[in-house]
């Protein structure tokens, strides 16, 4: 069953898609602000609320830098049904 309201959390915001778009394997936040050209708090954030969501998992909790995060099976399938809206 399709996560509506995660859909639309997504959705509405430019960031937050971005974001979700490039965890397509273990990344870290610094990475993931070169990628998308996003300032490292908005992406720390957003992770922030991805992980509360259930979207996103970090790999490495015990780091204090360099913390790895990864999509959920549930973040795959939210990104799936954006691409299938585009169309």
């Amino acid at each position: 069953m399709v996560r509506w309201d995660l859909v639309s959390f997504i959705a509405r915001s430019e960031q937050r898609k971005k974001i979700l778009s490039v965890l397509t394997e273990p990344i870290t936040p610094s990475d993931i602000s070169k990628k998308t050209g996003l300032y490292p708090t908005h992406v720390s954030r957003a992770l922030g609320e991805f992980i509360e969501k259930g979207l996103v998992e970090c790999l490495t909790p015990k780091e204090r830098v360099g913390k790895l995060y990864r999509i959920t099976k549930l973040g795959k399938e939210i990104l799936k049904q954006m691409d299938k809206m585009k169309k």
